[in-house]
């Protein structure tokens, strides 16, 4: 990039959503894990799922908050955040779903 170009934020955006998406599989994956004690891929893909990360905004911007989460934080905050923001309403629909 030279000096003179400006960075692109929806470039930006696109790549912390890139190291969001990794961060929430590895989130789903640990707790799928802990939580049922086996994988399970109909879990993985609903909590991962653009259709529900829509639920609280753009599924774009919510991975990339992650993303920013994590670069700036580290994992074990990006792994609280998703735990306060995300888990909450993700839990509630896997209770419904039952």
């Amino acid at each position: 990039m030279s000096a003179k170009s400006k960075p692109d934020p929806k470039r930006r955006e696109q790549e912390l959503a890139w190291i969001g998406d990794t961060i929430l599989d590895l989130y789903a994956r640990t707790w799928i894990l802990k939580e049922k004690g086996t994988l399970c891929g109909q879990t993985l893909m609903r909590m991962t799922s653009n259709q529900f990360l829509a639920c609280f905004g753009n599924p774009t911007s919510v991975e990339a908050q992650i993303g920013t989460v994590y670069q700036e934080e580290g994992l074990e905050p990006a792994f609280a955040w998703i735990e306060a923001e995300i888990m909450p309403l993700f839990k509630k629909q896997e209770r419904n779903r039952r």
